[in-house]
């Protein structure tokens, strides 16, 4: 039987409502847990109807990704599991949840690409006569210039661009909104900066005479139809960079901030500062991104100490 998505979400929903009578609170929760697993069936072109445990598997490591913490995770798969249930036992729906083990989340975040491969997928988004690729090339500058997630790229707004001063010399930067609603502000590179004002000088305009909206007209990225872009169509234009430069199945928007962190701290900056770009509230939490330098950290350990050898 072909059901889409929504309708399957609406049926479970009204079950855990009508029939278990859960408190609203629960039933939020479920419902947030299966919108995020909805944009990333949209995101990957996945069939909720096909799916394998493999897929979901990869749906662990995706929400690992993005920097959620393991109760969130364990309590998102468990939705799905219950939804999965459900729609097996009304609608004879395969249930790709009953292959799945327990402790499958990945212990390490994925590897940071190196300058050239980020450099390769920022080129990517060159498409002559495309006026597309003008914003697409801004949004993965900014992934990789600022470290941002991707919802908080498609929630910049154009008062967000700013400037400010420091040690004499005028500084770009711009706001981003973090998890919690927290704001921090962040400098912006040479490369984010022009290809920001080439988006907004050549492609933007366009886009917002199609708004319809006034509240729309105050984003930074807009759609082909003027509204704010969504999270969904910045992780297409991710995917379809790793697919143009061969690294399909190794890049999301995580990585981009996974890459960041790990050059910046390779290039010597101090975790603190990388804390405070990264928006974390405990410098713990930035340590997880120094797994791929501790290598380096042991040879300049190995040569430099006396008594290391």
């Amino acid at each position: 039987m072909v059901m889409q998505f929504e309708k399957a979400q609406k049926s479970f929903i009204d079950h855990l409502q009508i029939e278990r009578g859960l408190s609203p609170n629960s039933i939020s929760a479920y419902g947030r847990d299966l919108d995020r697993f909805a944009s990333y069936l949209i995101a990957q072109k996945l069939d909720y109807q096909r799916l394998t445990a493999e897929d979901l598997s990869e749906y662990e490591i995706s929400l690992k990704e993005e920097g959620l913490a393991i109760s969130s995770i364990n309590r998102g798969v468990s939705a799905l599991k219950t939804f999965f249930k459900y729609l097996s036992r009304e609608y004879a729906i395969a249930d790709p949840t009953t292959e799945l083990t327990a402790n499958r989340l990945p212990r390490k975040l994925p590897k940071a690409l190196t300058v050239a491969e980020i450099t390769s997928l920022i080129d990517s988004s060159e498409r002559v006569g495309n006026l597309t690729a003008l914003r697409d090339r801004a949004i993965l500058e900014l992934l990789y210039g600022t470290g941002a997630r991707v919802s908080e790229v498609v929630g910049i707004n154009l008062a967000d661009l700013g400037k400010s001063t420091l040690t004499g010399d005028e500084v770009t930067t711009i706001k981003l909104r973090g998890k919690g609603s927290k704001e921090r502000i962040v400098p912006l590179g040479s490369y984010a900066k022009t290809a920001i004002e080439n988006y907004l000088v050549r492609l933007r305009p366009a886009y917002a005479e199609k708004s319809k909206s006034s509240k729309t007209s105050t984003a930074l990225f807009l759609n082909s139809r003027g509204g704010r872009l969504s999270r969904v169509s910045a992780w297409q234009i991710v995917t379809d960079a790793a697919e143009a430069t061969g690294l399909s199945g190794k890049v999301s928007p995580h990585v981009f901030r996974h890459s960041y962190a790990t050059h910046l701290l390779d290039g010597g900056a101090d975790i603190r500062v990388v804390q405070e770009l990264l928006g974390h509230s405990s410098v713990t939490t930035t340590q997880i991104y120094t797994l791929i330098t501790i290598d380096k950290v042991r040879q300049a350990y190995a040569s430099a100490h006396p008594r290391a050898i």
